[in-house]
């Protein structure tokens, strides 16, 4: 086991990130199984101290990235983010994203290949850490979501980069509704660029670790030697891209539930009722929000995304205009009632003005947009198998 590069983390910290040097790879391993390898502060300032170190490191060609446990990374640890602005001030929660999102996208600009290796869950901030980089290798216990809506928050850590590149308007149904998808719908629309099975993940774990180079075109030789194209279940989502095309291409939240109710008078397919009662669950800003958020960043480079998905989450740090997310977490991470009382309750009452507002400066001097280094990009392509 290697040494992270030096910092100040003491103790149990330091022991949430792991460093396993082999030859000219490096792995990365989350090891917070207990919290399904959510991320701390901690991890989150390990990982950005080992991509800036290790890309300017001739002697480290390829980064594996990995969980300990049953999860890669079931995301951002919110709920202590929650407490700790409770108990001191929303700039933690500022601090706290603009660390995560500075990572993100040194991640999205990464000059070396990085191989993440999604065994179990991956949402939120797990895909972050993960489906920005050049490689990312679903299995079939692969569980991937971005349930932000659900918790009163949007898909935020690049995520209406990614989302806004799936096939048609695949990435507002999966942003809206919180959409599981498993390991072949993840390979199928793009988000993951090689399906392995899981008993052969160790083989190419330990072919990778092998590698002496930091050509992608060899890198992913050896993963095509791993790799399968797994088929789709019956019932995937992926089968009902012309009703999600139909639905989720509306301009408003509103229209896609009406769309959506619409076809449950022509089908008695259930996975539209489903979807229409995860709609109706989650917080109406947060739908509003999300759509908005997905579709601008259709034309935005990751970057742009992340600088505005910023000025978003510090607004809701602050509760400047509702506390849907401190209402969102208290409901479905600390009481666990799963009974959010959302403010304002229904879509009608959330006006465009309202949205407009997430996506304004922050009007205080203790706050500056999200700044982000001039990096050359490499350009992650999110390529739809479909």
């Amino acid at each position: 086991m290697a040494s992270l590069p030096p910092s100040g983390a003491t103790g149990a910290d330091s022991d949430q990130l792991l460093v396993e040097a082999n030859g000219s790879t490096r792995t990365l391993v989350l090891n917070r199984p207990k919290q399904l390898n959510a991320l701390s502060s901690a991890m989150i300032m390990g990982l950005l101290r080992c991509f800036t170190a290790y890309e300017k490191d001739d002697g480290v060609k390829l980064l594996i990235m990995k969980g300990k446990g049953r999860a890669f990374c079931a995301g951002g640890d919110v709920a202590a983010v929650v407490r700790s602005i409770n108990n001191e001030s929303w700039k933690y929660g500022a601090d706290y994203f603009r660390n995560e999102f500075l990572l993100n996208y040194i991640i999205a600009t990464y000059s070396k290949p990085q191989v993440s290796l999604l065994a179990g869950i991956v949402m939120g901030g797990g895909a972050g850490v993960s489906l920005h980089g050049r490689f990312r290798v679903a299995t079939e216990n692969t569980v991937f979501a971005m349930p932000e809506t659900a918790l009163g928050l949007f898909p935020d850590i690049g995520a209406s980069y990614f989302l806004s590149r799936l096939p048609s308007f695949y990435g507002e149904y999966v942003g809206l509704a919180g959409a599981r998808l498993d390991g072949a719908e993840m390979h199928a629309c793009g988000l993951a660029t090689h399906f392995v099975q899981i008993n052969r993940l160790q083989s190419l774990e330990e072919s990778l670790k092998k590698v002496d180079t930091s050509n992608p075109f060899a890198v992913c030789g050896i993963i095509d030697q791993f790799a399968q194209q797994p088929s789709l279940k019956e019932n995937s989502s992926l089968n009902r891209l012309e009703i999600i095309n139909k639905c989720f291409s509306k301009g408003t939240v509103e229209e896609i539930i009406s769309a959506l109710e619409q076809e449950t008078s022509n089908s008695t397919d259930e996975w539209v009722a489903a979807t229409i009662q995860s709609l109706k669950k989650a917080s109406p800003t947060s739908l509003k929000i999300s759509l908005r958020s997905i579709r601008e960043g259709r034309t935005q480079t990751v970057g742009e995304c992340l600088r505005r998905e910023y000025r978003m989450v510090c607004h809701v740090m602050r509760g400047d205009f509702n506390r849907d997310f401190f209402e969102g977490c208290r409901a479905i991470l600390i009481d666990k009632d799963r009974n959010p009382k959302w403010m304002p309750p229904r879509l009608e009452q959330v006006h465009d003005e309202a949205v407009e507002q997430y996506f304004s400066r922050i009007d205080d001097p203790q706050w500056e947009d999200l700044n982000l280094p001039a990096r050359r990009s490499y350009g992650r392509n999110i390529e739809s198998k479909l």
